[in-house]
């Protein structure tokens, strides 16, 4: 799997402040997935800058996953969901419900969060919250389903990412009963 790490901050892309979300999604996704993460890179909180970075992530570096961090508050800058908007050419919204619905049980302030995820050609676009905490518990909720997600991408979905519900058994014995 080939995946990106994009953090949007002003003050990161300036040097003023050393970003913390982005290696902390490496450290996450190297544990889970056992893989280096392929790219990497701070832009500020620009709409054209996000845009581009995304585009050419997607369509010149074809990763398979792209993680943005930042930029997807109320503050005037935060402008990550509209530039990737742009980009997506198809929406993942129950990605966006899971991370909601698990963040609200932490804090009320999850509601503020304007996170978007969907797919452009190959490739996954997730945007996660700027602070580290934040980003890595969104980002953990989901990490289950991207596998599976990403073979659907290359259409080469197996079994072996495929989740059973335990559920399942109990419907299959009640069909074989006759009930």
């Amino acid at each position: 799997m080939r995946i990106g790490i994009l953090t949007i901050s002003d003050r990161a892309a300036q040097g003023i402040y050393e970003d913390e979300s982005g290696p902390a999604l490496r450290v996450l996704i190297e544990k889970h997935f056992g893989e280096d993460v392929d790219l990497t890179f701070i832009v500020p909180d620009n709409f054209s800058a996000i845009k581009a970075a995304l585009i050419k992530w997607c369509d010149d570096a074809h990763l398979d996953l792209i993680l943005t961090t930042g930029g997807t508050g109320f503050a005037p800058r935060d402008v990550t969901p509209e530039a990737t908007q742009q980009v997506i050419e198809r929406q993942a919204p129950g990605l966006v419900q899971a991370m909601l619905a698990a963040s609200l049980q932490k804090t009320p302030h999850a509601m503020l969060s304007r996170m978007v995820a969907g797919i452009r050609g190959h490739t996954l676009i997730v945007n996660l919250p700027g602070s580290p905490k934040a980003a890595c518990e969104n980002l953990a909720v989901i990490l289950p389903a991207i596998p599976h997600a990403i073979q659907l991408l290359r259409g080469t979905a197996g079994d072996q990412h495929a989740y059973e519900n335990p559920a399942d058994e109990e419907i299959r014995k009640r069909d074989l009963a006759g009930e």
